[in-house]
């Protein structure tokens, strides 16, 4: 059992890590948009925004519905993080009960 889950959880820690940096780079990016520094008008800013878009909005959608109205600051993607470095922590822990 130990061969096959403890790889599956190292996989699933990358997986989250990618997922963190999506986040950090989607939040980013909506920053760069909103100073006007980037133009979405750009076809690659386009695609790479709305594929972030299409990658972490299902995950901050009931994050957002939760959290009190800040007027223009989203803390949804620091509140997913901090959620994402939980989880990260509890598999670490089930690694190391699993590996020791």
């Amino acid at each position: 059992m130990d061969v096959i889950l403890l790889p599956l959880l190292s996989v699933v820690n990358i997986v989250i890590n990618l997922f963190i940096w999506a986040l950090i780079v989607s939040a980013v990016l909506s920053w760069l948009v909103a100073f006007g520094v980037v133009n979405t008008h750009n076809r690659l800013v386009y695609t790479v925004m709305d594929a972030l878009y299409r990658v972490t909005e299902p995950a901050l959608r009931p994050i957002r519905r939760l959290l009190p109205n800040t007027g223009g600051l989203d803390l949804s993607p620091l509140a997913l993080i901090l959620l994402c470095y939980l989880v990260q922590e509890v598999l670490r822990q089930i690694v190391f009960k699993l590996a020791y």
